[in-house]
């Protein structure tokens, strides 16, 4: 585990406290550039760098939503699974509001208020995965698995190719 504490995040903090086992990789972040900018830098699969996205339901409450990164999120079915009306993005500044996260560098660990996680079910298949460690050009590589003991999110079918 990294100890450079140039890197230690509200996200950093929490792993480390959950003994979660992950290494640090950070990149030249792009604005807008997205999950492919990480898999480019690094030649890894974009379908395993792990994009952390924060909705909202009909009546305003967040969600956390893990997705791959080549792969969009049914709205629809989402709103169906979580049992809500509708279900869309949050906008950057409520996004950072819920999460304490800048967008770009959007952690689901050490979120400013909890929120309910859902985790598209094949994320579990890849032996590693590359999710957001709580800055823009800052990803951990670590084990899916971890996410499931970490934030018991709640597994779906909601990605699109």
């Amino acid at each position: 585990m990294g100890k450079d504490k140039s890197h230690v995040t509200p996200a950093i903090r929490f792993l480390r406290e959950k003994r979660v086992d992950f290494s640090e990789h950070p990149y030249e972040y792009v604005e807008h550039g997205g999950t492919s900018t990480f898999a480019k830098q690094y030649h890894v699969d974009e379908h395993m760098v792990i994009k952390t996205l924060i909705m909202e339901d009909e009546n305003g409450r967040p969600l956390v939503v893990l997705m791959h990164g080549d792969r969009e999120v049914s709205t629809k079915e989402l709103a169906r699974t979580a049992g809500v009306k509708k279900v869309g993005p949050s906008t950057p500044q409520r996004a950072r509001k819920h999460s304490g996260y800048m967008v770009g560098g959007t952690s689901p660990f050490g979120t400013r208020k909890v929120m309910p996680v859902y985790m598209e079910e094949t994320i579990l298949e890849l032996p590693k995965i590359y999710i957001n460690g709580g800055r823009r050009g800052y990803l951990v590589a670590m084990d899916p698995h971890d996410i499931v003991k970490t934030l018991n999110p709640t597994l779906v079918h909601v990605g699109i190719e």
